[in-house]
């Protein structure tokens, strides 16, 4: 392996660790509808559970309603009642066919409590990253050792995984920010 592979790899994983990341503010509620709120919700769909975009559509009505239009009828209440007990604390209710789940109002203290949830995980981001950084700073070190790299090339790596570490940290810090204000605004 070379140094190259090594930054390669190093920025492919710090990609995955920003869409991860990315992934999980999706999930953290906002006082606003989103569809991806109920994304972590599986159903019971003849003995497995399977998520609940696999059973029913899913959209926005307005901004603080999500409408799920099961594709089956006989799947109405289970998917009612599946997201009646996801720790999301929303109350879905029934119109014919189409189960209409309004959002509640965030209170003060909740809005707060989503935002340290928002800067837990974007803290676990940062960590995840400077593990990467340090693995692969490792990797270069026993490049080095194995006298496969000269300690010249060592700085070159050490400096470049240094500056791709603190543009994916300010880019966390950006999203953690942009959540914050998009859970506290009212």
């Amino acid at each position: 392996m070379t140094i190259a592979d090594i930054k390669k790899t190093t920025e492919t994983k710090m990609d995955q660790s920003i869409a991860a990341f990315k992934n999980n503010l999706t999930k953290i509620r906002t006082g606003r509808a989103n569809p991806a709120l109920l994304d972590t919700i599986h159903v019971d769909y003849y003995g497995s559970m399977v998520p609940l975009s696999q059973v029913a559509n899913v959209s926005l009505m307005d901004s603080r309603t999500i409408s799920v239009q099961p594709w089956e009828k006989a799947m109405g209440a289970k998917i009612e009642k599946a997201i009646r007990e996801s720790e999301l604390g929303l109350n879905p209710a029934s119109m014919g066919d189409l189960i209409r789940v309004p959002m509640p109002p965030m209170s003060e203290e909740r809005r707060k409590e989503m935002t340290k949830l928002a800067r837990t995980e974007g803290e676990n981001s940062k960590i995840a990253i400077r593990n990467l950084r340090r693995d692969a700073n490792e990797s270069v070190k026993k490049l080095v050792k194995d006298k496969e790299a000269s300690e010249d090339d060592q700085k070159r790596a050490e400096a470049d995984t240094q500056k791709l570490t603190d543009k994916r940290m300010t880019e966390i810090d950006q999203l953690v920010t942009a959540k914050e204000q998009e859970i506290m605004a009212v």
